[in-house]
């Protein structure tokens, strides 16, 4: 290419980088301004964990953290978890991009907490696949993929296969077997999450896959392939405005021109990588570059700036894994797994006391029902009984009434056959009469 043409080029990548950088800015710009005149509530609570991820992917960690801190402040005011758990999320993707690993831990924890609380599922798959993140890049491999399996199995029983999360964890899968050398399994998951990613149009995880599909050609001996995936991932970290995407990216073709025999091109990328790892403050990034440093000063023969490169890469190397961060990440663990054995003991605890309450109650109910009815059966008997013994006065009023009915009949009788007997002494009988009758006749 000829000169010139190699300027225009540059200029031109340059105005583009400075074009969507600009959008970028117009987000937070945008987001500010919204939040200037917004109500303290959980709106305002989302409008302000958007910010402080926008701010993440500048690359402007201090921001980012003052607006994660004031949506934690808000929700919690507000007792709004789901905002507080997102707000621990952006906590601890700040933590992990700064190298403070312990405390990334920690806060991925205690939005795992909120998360099984509120039965946030898809919250969960994105957390367990950030802790798995934490536990790769210090090289626990094995509770690396206990985390991204977490990560997986919730999203395929939601099945959301097909979301951003579920690539992004597939895609660090991919870098398990890529690590064991196991090139065909790696670009298998790769070429999964790449699939998945340009589907629904997922930037971060296009150029995240096209950087480790990359690294396999590049550990192949294939520099040209990889330097085609690269230049690609520059094209799409510059439009998205990843600072540390595009450090990461800086620092891998550092490695790969070192790697091709060309020095000074791997000295252009470096110096860019370390520039922009220096800005946002990754340690982890600031390391590697000093790393491959190290390699290309002593491939040139520059012993001294490889040794001074050397010194600086142990520093970031024993700040990000010093024995007090290791404690405090087993710490971390102990408290969370500590926690969750408490809640559970808890949960277990409220369960059997609910059993007891259950139960007392319908021991109660049953009791009460069995009062009822024996009330209910007395009440009756008293009934009964009374209605006899009402049967048995009216009986005895009844006899008695007919005695005295009787007894005045007798006496009623009594005295017709008393008045009949005196008539019938007084009075003539019929054949007396006929007798005088006939006397009287003659």
């Amino acid at each position: 290419m000829p000169k010139y043409g190699k300027h225009i080029l540059f200029f031109l990548v340059l105005n583009l980088f400075q074009y969507f950088l600009f959008a970028q800015n117009f987000k937070i710009d945008s987001l500010k301004k919204v939040l200037s005149t917004a109500p303290e509530d959980t709106q305002s609570v989302n409008t302000i964990n958007a910010l402080s991820r926008q701010l993440i992917i500048t690359g402007d960690y201090d921001s980012a953290l003052f607006y994660a801190q004031r949506s934690d402040v808000l929700a919690k005011k507000l007792q709004f978890k789901k905002g507080r758990a997102v707000a621990y999320t952006l906590y601890g993707v700040i933590y992990f991009n700064r190298g403070n690993y312990p405390d990334a831990l920690k806060n991925y924890f205690a939005s795992i907490k909120l998360r099984e609380e509120l039965k946030d599922k898809q919250g969960l798959a994105a957390t367990y696949h950030n802790i798995g993140n934490v536990y790769y890049i210090q090289g626990n491999v094995q509770a690396a993929m206990k985390n991204y399996k977490n990560s997986i199995e919730i999203k395929r029983e939601l099945k959301d296969t097909l979301d951003s999360h579920y690539a992004h964890t597939i895609n660090n899968i991919g870098n398990f077997y890529n690590g064991r050398k196991d090139y065909i399994e790696s670009m298998k998951y790769y070429q999964a999450a790449l699939k998945i990613s340009e589907r629904i149009d997922d930037k971060e995880g296009i150029v995240s896959t096209y950087n480790n599909i990359a690294n396999v050609y590049m550990y192949k001996g294939q520099y040209e392939e990889a330097l085609k995936y690269y230049f690609v991932g520059v094209k799409i970290e510059k439009e998205i405005g990843d600072k540390e995407g595009l450090s990461a990216l800086y620092n891998n073709m550092g490695n790969l021109y070192f790697k091709y025999g060309k020095p000074n091109e791997s000295l252009s990328y470096l110096n860019k990588g370390l520039e922009l790892a220096l800005e946002i403050g990754s340690k982890e990034d600031i390391k590697i570059s000093y790393g491959y440093f190290t390699d290309v000063y002593e491939y040139i023969g520059d012993y001294k700036q490889s040794l001074v490169n050397y010194k600086l890469y142990m520093a970031y190397t024993d700040s990000l894994n010093n024995e007090e961060n290791t404690k405090n990440t087993v710490r971390a663990e102990m408290n969370f797994e500590f926690e969750k054995k408490e809640a559970a003991a808890k949960l277990e605890q409220e369960k059997k006391e609910a059993i007891a309450v259950a139960d007392s109650r319908k021991q109660k109910i049953v009791i009460w029902s069995v009062c009822g009815i024996l009330v209910l059966v007395l009440a009756f008997a008293i009934f009964v009984y009374r209605s006899y013994l009402q049967k048995q006065r009216t009986n005895i009023e009844i006899t008695m009434q007919k005695e005295i009915i009787e007894e005045k009949q007798k006496e009623i009788l009594d005295s017709i056959y008393y008045a009949k007997r005196i008539q019938t002494a007084l009075l003539p009988t019929e054949k007396y009469i006929e007798r005088n009758l006939n006397k009287n006749k003659t």
